[in-house]
């Protein structure tokens, strides 16, 4: 090298594979039979995706609950160019989404067209992957409701 910098090629990997836990394997095992499930804390609230403690009071939180398919757009970011590993391969949202019967937002995709089409507070239902596996890809997008 005639510039004096001395360089290397590397590689960041990550080779290994994270076990879930019964808490998320719950989570990803309703996910594939088509259902969605939060936790309750002792205070009521319900939080989805589940988490294994309580955010605010550091508990263990154990009591499933399932929510509905359905919910609000509480805010959205709209994605005019994709990236090869987006979810969807055209424009999306990327939104926070109260599901019916929860307390916490899940972020997802919005397959909504165009941002014009896309509201703070619209309703959207969920869009079931064709073929699902226990992940969160099994939820393919969520969609407008209605006409």
């Amino acid at each position: 090298m005639s510039d004096g910098v001395l360089s290397a090629k590397y590689v960041l990997e990550y080779t290994y594979t994270r076990s879930t836990g019964p808490i998320i394997g719950r989570f990803l095992r309703g996910l594939s039979e088509g259902r969605i499930e939060g936790v309750r804390t002792r205070t009521g609230k319900v939080i989805v995706p589940p988490t294994e403690y309580d955010p605010e009071t550091g508990e263990e939180v154990a009591e499933f609950v399932e929510v509905g398919q359905a919910g609000s757009v509480e805010t959205w970011a709209w994605i005019t160019e994709p990236r090869p590993n987006s979810p969807l391969d055209r424009p999306f949202a990327w939104a926070l989404i109260r599901l019916d019967g929860a307390d916490t937002a899940l972020l997802h995709a919005v397959d909504a067209g165009s941002p014009e089409a896309m509201k703070t507070g619209m309703r959207v239902t969920v869009k079931w992957a064709e073929q699902r596996h226990g992940r969160i890809q099994d939820i393919a997008c969520f969609v407008p409701e209605g006409p």
